[in-house]
């Protein structure tokens, strides 16, 4: 989570985020289903501990097959929130800004906002949650005291739905509308980019189409490695 130069102007969280697609990005090359063998196969190479943690990941998403999704998004929320500790990317990675795979995030333990929210973007494809309903969204948060860049993932039951908002600032899974902390600023997903109408409140938490690049690399690292 970064702190925003700038406080863009304040909008209606579920209206921003049922926008038109403005880019639509398609992954096919990227395409593929959750393969829990090649998962433990990447695992392998890692510590005793990430293993453990990673065979957590991998029971957690077979037991909650077939579950009533609401308790799906749950049980993934708290997972990641409680498995992985927020750090930033200069503290983990020594880099300004690094969209951390899955098992990259888990082997170190620690991951920011949007390692966290792609990590649970990722289980629940696994879990079978169709991908269009889920989107990361980047929005501008009030933290303490203060307005932040943040990413929260986003599940939304049908596409003109409130949707239910997956956080680590607010580990309650909450309508969108319960969270008037939260103001978004462009959302999206291996399929499309959504952005809210300030292109102000866009720069501060990162242009969306100078995110593209570094979304797609992670994109691909992570289907490298089974998700």
């Amino acid at each position: 989570m970064h702190t925003l130069a700038t406080v863009a102007a304040a909008m209606p969280f579920p209206r921003a985020l049922r926008l038109a697609p403005v880019a639509l990005l398609l992954f096919a090359t990227l395409a593929g289903a959750w393969d829990a063998a090649r998962i433990r196969l990447q695992a392998g190479a890692l510590s005793p501990a990430v293993q453990v943690r990673v065979g957590q990941l991998l029971e957690l998403v077979e037991s909650q097959r077939g579950q009533p999704v609401r308790q799906q998004l749950e049980r993934v929320n708290q997972f990641f929130n409680q498995q992985v500790g927020w750090r930033d990317d200069q503290q983990v990675w020594g880099q300004v800004d690094y969209w951390a795979s899955p098992l990259e995030m888990l082997a170190k333990g620690a991951g920011d906002c949007e390692d966290l929210s792609m990590g649970k973007y990722f289980a629940l494809l696994g879990l079978g949650v169709p991908e269009s309903s889920l989107r990361l969204v980047y929005v501008r948060a009030q933290f303490q005291g203060r307005a932040q860049a943040h990413m929260v993932l986003a599940w939304y039951a049908t596409p003109d739905a409130e949707p239910l908002i997956l956080d680590n600032l607010d580990p309650a899974l909450k309508r969108a509308g319960e969270r008037n902390d939260l103001a978004p600023v462009f959302s999206f997903n291996a399929q499309g980019l959504w952005q809210g109408s300030s292109a102000t409140g866009m720069q501060s938490a990162g242009n969306p189409l100078t995110r593209l690049t570094i979304w797609r690399d992670a994109l691909s690292r992570a289907r490298a490695e089974g998700f």
